[in-house]
């Protein structure tokens, strides 16, 4: 499993999320944000990325909703402003293993805040957390990836949520080749517990609002069956 290679990679990809969310203010944009992250993983020497050659998948404001593949991105040069909401998805790569990892991030008064006074980013932070929860009560190693994507969308829905994804899947596995992924969706009926790791990152809007919000962990299971964050 490569567990320890696992976490260094994941770890340096929570660490940068952590320093960017420091430095994202109101003259911020994807362009630069973005290449800020591409900056922060190459001090921690990783100047690959398995994604499309996109490092660090940035959206923000009008386009927090938007869900599209890595190959056709371009990061935009929308200014943060006072309040937004950025989602910063990183994909690093070191010797073919994989880091994955993803936070949306509330700005209000030009800076990061972890607890918001606006209520639909408290309740689209809230929620989030809430799922990842869940789904951790819920999956196991003979859990599909099928079922997995139907518990997980049933619990979005009853929410009062919907699904972004522009292919509706909820995660996918962690592999050495993009094209070998099993994704969480209708499709896929092969039990989770056959790949060594796997994303869960609801890409999540509030029915009638406008801002879309994603949080991404990589989740294993340890050599009791149990789920456990990467």
């Amino acid at each position: 499993m490569n567990l320890d290679k696992h976490s260094k990679i994941q770890g340096i990809a929570k660490q940068v999320l952590y320093d960017l969310a420091t430095e994202i203010c109101a003259s911020s944009s994807e362009e630069s944000i973005a290449e800020r992250a591409k900056e922060l993983l190459a001090e921690h020497g990783v100047k690959e990325t398995w994604y499309y050659d996109v490092p660090a998948f940035v959206l923000l404001g009008s386009r927090s909703c938007i869900s599209i593949s890595g190959k056709y991105y371009i990061p935009a040069t929308e200014q943060v402003g006072k309040t937004n909401l950025v989602t910063v998805d990183l994909s690093p790569c070191v010797d073919n293993i994989w880091g994955d990892c993803a936070r949306s991030f509330v700005i209000e008064n030009g800076t990061v805040v972890n607890n918001p006074e606006i209520k639909i980013f408290a309740e689209g932070l809230k929620t989030e957390r809430y799922l990842h929860n869940e789904i951790k009560k819920y999956v196991s190693p003979e859990t599909t990836f099928s079922d997995f994507f139907i518990f997980g969308n049933k619990l979005i829905t009853e929410l009062g949520w919907e699904n972004l994804d522009f292919l509706k899947n909820l995660g996918h596995s962690i592999e050495s080749n993009p094209d070998d992924r099993r994704f969480i969706d209708s499709e896929c009926i092969e039990k989770i517990g056959v790949v060594s790791y796997f994303t869960f990152e609801p890409h999540i809007r509030k029915k009638g609002h406008l801002w879309g919000f994603k949080h991404e962990n990589i989740y294993y299971f340890d050599a009791e069956g149990k789920i456990q964050e990467l």
